[in-house]
């Protein structure tokens, strides 16, 4: 059963130029997120795919990215294609709501970066 729905976009440029301030990228994203885009040509891109991902996830279980935190997840691309993988004590509150699957889909064009999620249990 479907639990939870959220879709997010975020402005590539916008990104761009807040991954220029000091701190930014450590605060919002998590080494693996960072040494992705770092090895991408435009790597702001895959930032505000990360960001978007996180902002749909907090969405989709009605939990707000202030609520939920950023560090409860990041954005791991795989053969598959994109996933999460969650913070222990994030985990624990996905079973607890019984959610047992999340599914993430991402796309970045014309200057914007998509992010989707479906929660089931």
């Amino acid at each position: 059963m479907i639990r939870g729905i959220g879709i997010d976009l975020c402005d590539i440029e916008r990104m761009k130029k807040a991954v220029a301030r000091e701190g930014f990228v450590k605060r919002l994203f998590s080494e693996g997120e960072i040494a992705y885009a770092k090895d991408k040509a435009d790597a702001a891109s895959h930032y505000a795919a990360a960001f978007a991902a996180k902002e749909a996830l907090a969405k989709a279980g009605g939990w707000g990215l202030g609520k939920m935190g950023l560090d409860a997840c990041e954005v791991v691309r795989t053969e598959r294609g994109p996933v999460f993988n969650f913070s222990a004590d994030f985990q624990r509150r996905l079973e607890e709501e019984g959610i047992i699957r999340v599914f993430l889909s991402l796309s970045h064009e014309s200057g914007m970066a998509a992010a989707m999620v479906v929660l089931e249990g």
